[in-house]
């Protein structure tokens, strides 16, 4: 399937319309998915979730997220995918810093439907897009509404990100999301992570019943050297690395730890102010941590300004069977590859 293909069907999507359920935004298409919100505080509020990494299977966790959000929670939920030529979700497309992606540009259909969404949610990882697919993205930065970033989202694309503010080119990670990848601060895939409640924010309403987060991922360093979170940053979580990669291994005492949760908030040219709420955990497999799926729901409501409907008792259960990959980019070993996107309905 050439890009121009993929176009059309971008454009024919709207000929799935009649099926669509009543209320969503978003027409059904064959190149992501839609989850017509049930009852709850959702109710009318639409996101959009942008599962575009190679490495941590958002792929995975974004339509399970989607689907508790949306039959749970009551809000009409997108989920949209990079994609290959087949029109397939495709991790396993290479970017611009390995040979075989010199000068790819990546594809991820449906990025237009940010101008009906509420929220966005991102989980991308050094993506490529044309002007006109990355100008989908800026506009929504600069509508004031709230943005929400997991793991890899802080360095979510990796060229052409043509954003400025009073003349100064904007830092997806460090400006809008508060710090941007530096360094793996824990044992890439071979430690795991235990969060860690700040005390002095844990009557913060994101972290309203949130307990036992857990993960296999590693703790991110997304800080300059001898640096950490800004003061414009409310640090909600830390992450200790343990030293092996079950929930009750001891923790490393060599290394600290860091922010891996925060709030803060972007303004941009428009002056209007956008909540803004970034973990750096987020692998598939960290989203079995029911603590950490709670923190992620507390963290939508939060954004959207609904704090009076978090509960320490909302359900985060999952929706139907959820059976995450490990992460990794040994795509043959760990039964990853291209899948179309009706696979993770």
């Amino acid at each position: 399937m050439s890009r121009l293909t993929i176009s059309l069907l971008v454009l024919l999507a709207g000929g799935f319309a009649a099926a669509q359920p009543t209320g969503h935004p978003v027409p059904p298409s064959p190149l992501w998915l839609t989850y017509e919100g049930a009852q709850g505080p959702g109710a009318g509020k639409h996101i959009v979730l942008i599962a575009a990494d190679q490495e941590y299977r958002s792929e995975q966790s974004l339509p399970m997220l989607a689907r508790i959000l949306a039959k749970r929670h009551g809000f009409h939920c997108t989920v949209l995918f990079l994609v290959n030529e087949k029109g397939e979700s495709d991790p396993t497309l290479p970017i611009r810093w390995q040979k075989e992606g010199k000068g790819i540009v990546h594809e991820i259909p449906g990025l237009e439907y940010l101008k009906t969404a509420d929220l966005m949610i991102l989980f991308s990882r050094l993506v490529t897009l044309s002007e006109a697919r990355i100008a989908h993205v800026i506009d929504y930065l600069e509508s004031g509404k709230p943005i929400m970033g997991i793991r890899t989202a802080n360095h979510g694309f990796l060229e052409n990100f043509p954003y400025s503010k009073n003349g100064r080119s904007v830092r997806l990670g460090d400006d809008i999301f508060g710090g941007a990848f530096r360094s793996h601060h824990g044992n890439w895939h071979q430690d795991s992570t235990r969060g860690l409640v700040v005390a002095e924010n844990k009557e913060h309403p994101v972290m309203t019943g949130v307990k036992d987060v857990w993960g296999p991922s590693d703790v991110y360093q997304c800080w300059g050297k001898g640096k950490t979170l800004d003061k414009s940053c409310t640090s909600l979580l830390l992450g200790q690395p343990l030293v092996g990669r079950k929930p009750g291994d001891a923790a490393n005492e060599k290394k600290a730890a860091l922010p891996i949760a925060w709030t803060k908030t972007w303004t941009g040219n428009a002056k209007k102010t956008a909540r803004v709420f970034h973990v750096t955990m987020g692998s598939a497999r960290d989203y079995q941590s029911e603590g950490l799926r709670r923190l992620t729901l507390n963290a939508v409501l939060w954004c959207l300004g609904m704090e009076e409907a978090i509960r320490p008792d909302l359900s985060c259960d999952y929706v139907g069977p959820y059976e995450p990959l490990e992460s990794g980019f040994n795509y043959k070993k760990l039964g990853v590859k291209p899948r179309k996107p009706a696979t993770y309905r």
